[in-house]
Formats: C-alpha cells, structure tokens, sequence
C-alpha cells in the first residue's frame, strides 16, 4: 500500500469524521484498502474491506450493462420502442420513446423524483409508504400518470423514473425478475459479493445508513428509502467488488467488446467537459475519454467511483453516511493524478 496516500486519506477522515471503504488499485498494485467507522453504531461493528454497501444510482451501470447483454442476445434492441418492450399501460408514455432514450435521460419522461423541483428524498415516502416498495411495480404509482416533462430526446434530464422503465424491460425480455438477472449474468460472473437486498431483512456483512441529526445525533434510514432499491439504484457492493466489475467489463467478460465500447461511449453533453454514456458519467479532455465516474446519493448512502481508462487507476468510495464520499475521493484523485501529468 502507498503510505503517503495512506496519510493523506486518514488526514481527509479526520476532517470529515468519514464512515466507510476505500479501495484504490493501479494496474495490479493495491494503493490503498481501508475502512473507517462504523457498519452498526449500536453494536459498534466496524466497516471492513468485505462490508457491503448501499451505492445508490452507482447501481445503474448495472441496469445499463443488463440491457446492452440482453441487446447482444438479440432480445431487444437499443432502437426498440418502450411502448413495444413493455405490457404495461403508461397513459402519458409518448410512443417514440426508445430504450436509447431511457439509456441517455433523453426520454422526456417525468421523474418520481425530480432533482430540479425535490431536494429531500425522505419526503417522497411521507406519502409513499417506502415499506411498500420491493418490487419495480411498486414505484410505477409514483410516476406512470404524470403528464411528459419534456419532448422526447430534447435534452438530458437526469431521471430515474426512466431507469425504473428499462428494469421492467429487462424483467419482461428475460422473463426474471430484475436482481435475480443483475445478480446471476452481472455479479457471479465479475466474482462480487454483491446483491439487492431488502431493507427490514438485511444479511450479513452490511452497513447501515445513517442520517446526522441535530445535535450530533443518529438515526438509521430505514425510512427514508425504499424496503428494496430498484433498477434505478439499490446494490449493495463492497468497495473492491466495483474495481472488479470494471476489470470484467474491460476484459469483455460481460458485453463483447463492440458493446463494451458502445456502453461507454459519450452519447449526450451534459456541460462544456461532462458526457454520459449508457448509465455512467464520463469527462473529457482533446476528445478523448479522461476518466469515467459512477456516482451515488441517498440519505445515508454516498458513493464515488473514478476510472481512468488510459492509466489503469481506479478509485472506489463506499460511505453509509449521507456525506463525505465525494472530499474523499478527490483528495485521492488530486493526490495520484499528480505524477500521472
């Protein structure tokens, strides 16, 4: 392990009191492999290197790969209408609609919530008994009757309601549900310990969220989240297991490569340097990809992940805090970016 990036790590922990796993490699050499804080405050169990946690939409990569395998297989295409892929009724759902669309947050659809209108996302199951939700049905209460945001493919909309659709047609083109296929043809053939589990029946080796109070108090978020995430988010992950589901990407163990290539390839502008791919954020520097980043929030839940392709670095942040993942990993970045210019 590098010990001047080790102490730059505990220095940003100690800054920000941060609760959670890092997990950093070059090529084959492991720069850094801790863990910090606690995975249950109330028993004090620590998080280790084998906790796993709740990343948020980092889990859409995961849908994303799902459907490009499912496209590979012939069972639909990136150009199918949802209207064709799906039985369900969608009274609003314009019919030009492409899984591309959902793929890209190009679709136009309205979200069930809407960063540009919600900032709280507990407040969305004040009325929403999140104890409800387990299954990719159980959110389509939350959004099918709204009315279109926006004209189809017109501009990026970060939506999750869309990634919602695609879990759906994933379910409904492999005849699985959602986690039973993300879990059998996504994270038993990357070798991760990872799964969809629910929230009032969690195994072992997995960290709580928990939500800061005032006065320097804690609660878990067992109610501020859905009893079980869905295709939009919901994975829980070690830290090591995301280095491993890039290295099985990249080494075409999941798409071939044609596919691969296509599921990270820049398909929209976000702004003057951020592109988004098929479920992944990408930056750009002279046309060229410079890193590739998954991120991921809820209350209680924070997540960071940077690869660079062109370095072979990969950088992974898991925090069962609603904070601090972000400090985190762009004090790492800083820090080894630096010999790499």
């Amino acid at each position: 392990m590098n010990s001047h990036l080790t102490e730059k790590i505990s220095d940003i922990h100690k800054s920000n009191n941060f609760s959670g796993s890092i997990y950093v490699q070059q090529e084959k050499e492991i720069l850094a492999n801790i863990s910090y804080g606690f995975a249950n405050r109330s028993e004090k169990i620590k998080n280790q290197s084998d906790t796993r946690y709740s990343i948020a939409s980092g889990s859409k990569i995961f849908t994303s790969i799902a459907i490009c395998q499912l496209v590979q297989a012939g069972k639909l295409s990136l150009h199918s209408y949802v209207k064709d892929c799906l039985s369900i009724d969608i009274p609003h759902l314009d019919s030009t609609i492409t899984v591309h669309h959902l793929l890209t947050h190009t679709s136009g659809i309205s979200d069930y919530f809407d960063e540009e209108i919600m900032t709280n996302y507990e407040e969305l199951w004040i009325k929403s008994p999140m104890y409800k939700v387990r299954e990719l049905e159980d959110f389509l209460p939350l959004f099918k009757d709204k009315p279109m945001k926006c004209s189809v493919g017109s501009k990026f909309h970060y939506n999750n309601a869309g990634y919602i659709l695609l879990g759906l047609i994933i379910e409904q083109a492999s005849k699985q549900t959602f986690s039973n296929y993300v879990e059998e043809h996504i994270f038993k053939r990357a070798s991760m310990d990872a799964g969809y589990f629910e929230m009032d029946s969690l195994p072992g080796k997995v960290a709580l969220g928990y939500i800061e109070d005032l006065n320097n108090t804690w609660k878990t978020n067992i109610y501020s989240i859905p009893a079980k995430g869905g295709a939009d988010g919901g994975a829980y992950v070690t830290a090591k297991d995301m280095v491993q589901l890039w290295e099985s990407l990249m080494r075409y163990k999941l798409l071939n490569e044609e596919m691969t290539k296509y599921l990270l390839t820049p398909q929209i502008q976000v702004d003057d340097t951020t592109y988004y791919g098929y479920g992944i954020w990408i930056k750009r520097e002279k046309e060229k990809a410079l890193k590739y980043v998954l991120m991921g929030y809820d209350p209680g839940v924070n997540f960071r992940a940077l690869f660079y392709p062109n370095n072979d670095l990969k950088i992974v942040v898991c925090s069962n805090k609603s904070e601090g993942a972000f400090d985190m990993i762009s004090a790492i970045e800083k820090e080894l970016t630096k010999k790499m210019k």
